[in-house]
């Protein structure tokens, strides 16, 4: 079966919260000791991971982390608190919640951008499907892409959350696709494989760091017919 559209998931998927040299000034503990290497990619992991819970939250903590993408403001209680938890001081976590919120601080993989316009060229329409609580229209449109993508359907403007359906259901709905003929390619299968429930194909990519994966969306693309220009 030919694909119509394809659906992308943002983080780890087609772009990526990445450590740089400026983070080791907001990553100190209580005692003014830097994070190691181990613990800083740890601290990353935490703040970018779609699915996995890595600490025991109080009632009203609990709610926030359950519901952080449909609200800001329980986005960043469920953050703040993730990061207080992992060791990180108050007025740090509260600059790196601030980094993760802001989309021109976030990394595009190397082929994103390819894989965009190449998809463009061949009219095969692109919609971004992210489980997300801040608007990432400006990571898009900082690299020259915003019309290169059809749909963006974020869980706090829809009101749900992947693996929920509905979420897909809006993006091949704005797309004015069938959802049996497209393709969602993400990093979770717990939650970006929600789109199967639809009939969509899924493809999987590993959200390493940028540098070690140069062009698993174009291989992604490949494994399910679509070739391009790379």
């Amino acid at each position: 079966m030919d694909i119509d559209a394809v659906l992308f998931d943002y983080s780890g998927t087609v772009f990526r919260l990445e450590d740089d040299r400026t983070w080791a000034d907001e990553l100190v503990g209580d005692d003014g000791t830097p994070f190691d290497i181990a613990a800083k990619a740890e601290v990353l992991r935490r703040m970018t991971a779609p699915v996995e819970q890595f600490m025991t939250f109080d009632a009203a903590g609990q709610h926030a982390w359950d519901n952080r993408d449909l609200d800001p403001a329980l986005h960043r209680h469920a953050y703040l608190e993730v990061l207080r938890g992992s060791g990180v001081p108050g007025i740090q976590a509260t600059r790196l919640y601030e980094r993760l919120i802001d989309p021109l601080t976030w990394t595009p993989y190397p082929d994103t951008g390819t894989v965009l316009e190449s998809l463009a060229a061949q009219g095969i329409p692109v919609g971004i499907v992210s489980n997300i609580a801040f608007d990432i229209r400006p990571a898009f449109a900082k690299h020259g892409w915003t019309d290169l993508i059809g749909a963006m359907t974020l869980s706090y403007e829809v009101g749900a959350i992947k693996p929920n359906a509905q979420i897909f259901r809006d993006a091949t709905d704005r797309l004015g696709v069938d959802p049996e003929r497209v393709l969602m390619i993400g990093d979770s299968t717990e939650a970006d494989g929600g789109a199967t429930t639809l009939g969509a194909r899924f493809a999987l990519v590993d959200a390493v760091p940028t540098i070690d994966r140069p062009r698993a969306l174009i291989d992604a693309l490949a494994e399910h017919g679509i070739r391009t220009a790379d």
